[in-house]
């Protein structure tokens, strides 16, 4: 069975990965798995060019098809604030989940706009071909405060509330999500390309 590295260190970005590729004729591998160091400096200026990195990266270094992802947000209120920056914006990469989001959400209580469009782009390295991207997005809210437990690595799941639902994307099953949220369904488009492979 052929082996895919699912390039992320994040738990929760590799469950929701894992979450839409499970049922495909693959042996899925985390990095730990195959005992592979180092990262990547992000410095793309688009998600495709950061996914692209990443994937790239880690695919020339394990020498497997690899996919990776980047996302974030773009808040209507904080213009070119976030983006590509997200994680890396106001209280910083070195923050935990709860102090980044608090950060967050004291920056948005004065904003009287709080629309959001959460965006993930998926990339798939294969080696000696050009490696492709898979975009998706989904809008909504945010809310004012955690409406469940953060969960880690992925602390806005929390308070983004996709429109047309009751609730905010970590009260939803992972199953749930995949038709749902942005990761979700940039991670359909790479499943259905894997599964005309």
């Amino acid at each position: 069975m052929q082996k895919i590295l699912v390039a992320t260190r994040n738990k929760g970005k590799f469950e929701g990965l894992m979450e839409g590729l499970a049922d495909l004729p693959f042996q899925f591998v985390s990095l730990a798995d195959e005992k592979i160091e180092g990262d990547v400096v992000e410095t793309g200026t688009t998600y495709e060019e950061n996914a692209i990195l990443k994937a790239e990266f880690f695919g020339k270094r394990s020498g497997l098809v690899t996919i990776s992802d980047d996302s974030g947000i773009v808040v209507d209120a904080l213009k070119d604030e976030l983006g590509v920056k997200t994680r890396r914006w106001g209280a910083g990469h070195e923050a935990t989940d709860a102090e980044w989001l608090d950060h967050f959400l004291k920056r948005l209580t004065k904003e009287k706009s709080r629309r959001t469009e959460f965006i993930c782009v998926v990339a798939l390295y294969r080696p000696d071909q050009k490696t492709i991207t898979f975009r998706g997005e989904t809008d909504g809210l945010i809310m004012e405060k955690p409406e469940v437990e953060i969960e880690h690595g992925i602390p806005l799941s929390a308070v983004f509330k996709p429109d047309g639902y009751p609730k905010v994307y970590s009260a939803f099953t992972k199953s749930e999500l995949v038709t749902i949220s942005h990761r979700g369904k940039a991670v359909k488009k790479c499943h259905d390309f894997l599964l005309g492979l």
